[in-house]
């Protein structure tokens, strides 16, 4: 049962309102009656906790509170007075030495990061909850051997809890605990009718005041709206923190072993100035992945809406940069469709070694039909999904300016603002479902997976519904069984993922995939995208919960108010089914049949020098490409009508964007000296041309038979043009500018902007060189989850991030990938090759 602060179990009323709950013969004076009415007890799955009298909790409260302040007040001072040697002597020592000193510190340490994953995987629900063995893996996850052995991580700890008071902490180390307290491994004391507060308590007598309802009007307030703890929580987390403090004092005792305790924060010792520790970064640049893993250790961070509007901007633009590409890059187009067929669990074979019924010679077209159809449908319904959520977090940062005043940690939030947080929340929920069900279907049937997996033959061949089981004689090792244990969380046990939280999940998955290369070697490319994808969502979610005390009220404040979201959820997604049915319909196996990457349709050999019959196979392919997505617009027209108005994907298509289409081949005598082989144009979709569903007229189609000229500007796409006429060029057009690079640098851009020729093409790119290179122009390069680095400007005339996939399981930019890049950079902000010269 999940614990409602509201829920008073010593109130009759409260107990009848309760389904399922027999009172008729509950002793109202005897707690283990009241609990035991709620399922707790011997043989339940509902512990009794520990009843305890006020004056006990105040009693320990102030003990435990006062041993704090002192070993903060002791821990600030060893570190003002010798912060500088702490960090030279530590960085100095080996692993084994730091261990030492760590486990003398704090006996018996966890080993390893996450213990308490480790003790949830390990331990049987029944003996959790009769008394874990666990118990301090639970309370203190942070403090392991693995973590903390590390360079910096002490130090930031150390950094962290002598700069800020305690009570900074205490939201936060009671979420560090989350898993304990979900999974009743840790099971607080209950005393009634009180509230313990912690926040702005900057005194030991008042830090963990404990306040009776009764004295105090507010008290029930303070503890529903997240201000206070109960207080058997509170409890809890005065013994984390006493017992954190005195491991910090005693670690920097253990650093600083030959100045005697008694002197260590005497006057003999001058104040040191304080010393600013960088983070760790991958390949030099920062990560969130190591941003995650350091945040138990620093102090607790703000919501930050600016950062997640840019991110989740980014986000959205790869997407409709994902699109374009499907419809522009018949070579993209083949591989997305041929990755995806290579993630459908029909692939797999039965326990026999049979191939699916679908895949048998003359039964290809409905197997294709899911191939194709879930390629467009998913792109489609995530430009939906990301355009809503990029909107909702701008609606968020406009209403935290409206209300900044109002916005108090001593007062409840705006209810504007509060509903707005509750809504972005509902849908970053939904919008998680998506790629999780990815994960689910996609990862057993994958090339790295499939040695594991066996198909069960099906009952049905035309159903989609394929069981999987695990293939007999074959088992993982620990590495193997901890990777699919994570993503098990993710995909197939919501009640499990609610204890762990999707956050700790995905950052956990995150960790294990980088740091250890037999996991790595089980992640797809395709795979790894989609843990990208549920990453961006995983940080929106993680940045509500930073937005302390609020986030502590969500839960409470979604009753009365859910069933509402839920409706505006569905309401505002009703036409995102129309999108996703784009193939949809009677003509739908003809469009599928046009989209079928076989006997080399799809063929587009643009690495290649240029010749008669690699032009000619070129425009071939881009032909066969232009047909199937024709036939796709078309149906969309036919089928949806003034629906598909409402959509995103409506809203990209019916731009005046332009396709680079190659021409017909010329003999090399009659061809100019130089030849932009790419200079024939064509609409990104015919829904361009389709006025009669916005103007109910017909539009001639002679005018857009020349390319769209385009508008320079630095930062954001060129202003869409309306269909009726060609935009023309404007004559304030922003000067672009000129970037004088290092030769590393220029290399790069110029692999990017390369001009096709009769020359051979340029070689691979090193992605360290394509991160230096995208730096030297005025990008902060951020390592994020999964394959996706996001690239955000440093200057004040660039407006928007972008995204980019780092090659796997290569390190290198193929040609065909790179000048992919190149066409996304000079989209998003008009860059063209002859913008980047030798720096003088």
């Amino acid at each position: 049962m999940a614990f409602n602060p509201r829920f008073d179990p010593f109130n009759p009323d409260h107990i009848r309102d309760l389904p399922d709950v027999d009172f008729s013969n509950i002793d109202w004076n005897d707690p283990a009656s009241i609990f035991g009415s709620l399922g707790a007890g011997p043989g339940t799955n509902l512990p009794i906790p520990k009843m305890i009298s006020p004056a006990q909790v105040k009693k320990e409260a102030r003990e435990r509170s006062r041993q704090i302040f002192k070993d903060w007040e002791l821990l600030n001072a060893i570190l003002d007075r010798h912060e500088p040697t702490i960090l030279k002597r530590w960085t100095k020592k080996s692993r084994s030495q730091r261990v030492k000193i760590l486990l003398d510190a704090w006996p018996n340490m966890s080993a390893t990061h996450r213990p308490d994953f480790l003790a949830f995987r390990s331990e049987a629900e029944r003996q959790r909850e009769a008394g874990t063995t666990f118990r301090e893996a639970y309370m203190w996850p942070q403090i392991n051997q693995e973590d903390l052995s590390k360079s910096k991580t002490l130090l930031f700890f150390l950094q962290a809890r002598a700069r800020y008071t305690p009570d900074v902490f205490a939201m936060a180390d009671s979420n560090v605990a989350r898993l304990g307290f979900m999974s009743k491994a840790i099971v607080p004391a209950f005393l009634n009718e009180h509230t313990m507060m912690f926040t702005n308590r900057k005194t030991p007598e008042k830090y963990g005041e404990l306040v009776p309802w009764g004295d105090d009007e507010d008290a029930f307030e303070w503890l529903t709206s997240g201000k206070g703890m109960h207080p058997g929580n509170g409890l809890i987390v005065l013994e984390m923190q006493e017992r954190i403090m005195r491991f910090l004092v005693d670690c920097c005792k253990g650093i600083m072993h030959d100045v005697s305790a008694d002197v260590l924060t005497s006057d003999d010792f001058p104040i040191q100035p304080a010393v600013t520790l960088p983070r760790e970064t991958v390949d030099g640049f920062a990560s969130l992945s190591i941003m995650a893993a350091e945040t138990p250790y620093r102090s607790p961070a703000n919501m930050d809406l600016e950062r997640l509007e840019s991110l989740f901007d980014a986000q959205r633009f790869a997407i409709e940069d994902h699109i374009w590409a499907l419809r522009e890059d018949p070579d993209y187009f083949a591989n997305t469709v041929q990755e995806a067929k290579e993630h459908r669990q029909e692939i797999l074979k039965d326990a026999n070694g049979h191939r699916h019924p679908l895949l048998k010679a003359g039964r290809e077209g409905t197997f294709w039909q899911r191939v194709v159809g879930n390629v467009v449908a998913s792109a489609h319904l995530q430009l939906e999904v990301w355009t809503a959520l990029h909107a909702q977090v701008q609606e968020l940062r406009v209403l935290q300016a409206k209300h900044g005043k109002d916005i108090s940690i001593d007062k409840d939030l705006p209810e504007e603002y509060l509903d707005a947080l509750l809504k972005f929340q509902h849908y970053l929920n939904k919008a998680a479902k998506g790629p999780k069900g990815e994960l689910k279907h996609g990862l057993v049937a994958s090339p790295p997976m499939r040695q594991f997996y066996v198909r069960a033959p099906p009952r049905d061949p035309s159903s989609p519904m394929i069981q999987i089981a695990q293939k007999p004689g074959v088992k993982m090792d620990k590495v193997q069984g901890e990777l699919l244990w994570l993503l098990k969380m993710i995909w197939e046990d919501d009640h499990q993922l609610f204890f762990l939280g999707l956050t700790n999940v995905v950052d956990e998955l995150e960790r294990l995939i980088q740091s250890e290369p037999k996991a790595r070697a089980l992640i797809s490319p395709y795979v790894a995208d989609v843990i990208s994808n549920l990453s961006v969502t995983s940080e929106g979610l993680r940045q509500l919960q930073m937005y302390q005390p609020w986030a502590q009220t969500f839960e409470t404040s979604l009753v009365g108010k859910e069933e509402g979201i839920k409706k505006e959820f569905v309401e505002t997604t009703k036409d995102w089914g129309l999108v996703m049915g784009a193939m949809d319909g009677p003509n739908q196996m003809n469009i599928v049949r046009l989209g079928q990457p076989e006997e080399r349709k799809f063929y587009h050999p643009v690495e290649r020098r240029r010749t008669k019959e690699n032009v000619e196979a070129m425009r071939s392919a881009e032909q066969n490409l232009d047909a199937f997505w024709s036939a796709v617009d078309k149906n969309m027209r036919t089928r949806m009508g003034k629906g598909l108005e409402h959509t995103a994907l409506w809203r990209f298509l019916s731009k005046s964007k332009i396709l680079n289409r190659t021409p017909e081949w010329i003999e090399p005598e009659k061809q100019p000296k130089q030849t932009d082989v790419e200079g024939i144009s064509k609409p990104l979709s015919e829904l361009y041309f389709d006025l009669e569903l916005r103007t109910e007229r017909t539009v001639d189609r002679s005018q857009t038979a020349q390319p769209t000229p385009r508008t320079k500007t630095r930062g954001a796409p060129a202003t869409p043009a309306t269909a009726s006429a060609v935009p023309q060029p404007d004559d304030k057009a922003d000067k672009q500018p000129t970037f004088q690079l290092d030769i590393r640098a220029l290399k790069v851009f110029r692999a990017l902007f390369y001009v096709p020729s009769l020359n051979a093409t340029p070689g691979e790119v090193p992605w360290t060189d394509f991160l230096h290179a995208m730096a030297s122009t005025g990008f902060e390069p951020q390592k994020l989850y999964g394959s996706v680095w996001l690239f955000s400007p440093t200057k004040p005339d660039v407006e928007r991030s972008i995204q980019f996939h780092e090659p796997h399981p290569s390190k290198k930019l193929p040609y065909k990938t790179a000048r992919r890049f190149g066409r996304r950079l000079n989209r998003a902000y008009s860059w063209e090759g002859d913008m980047f010269v030798l720096r003088d």
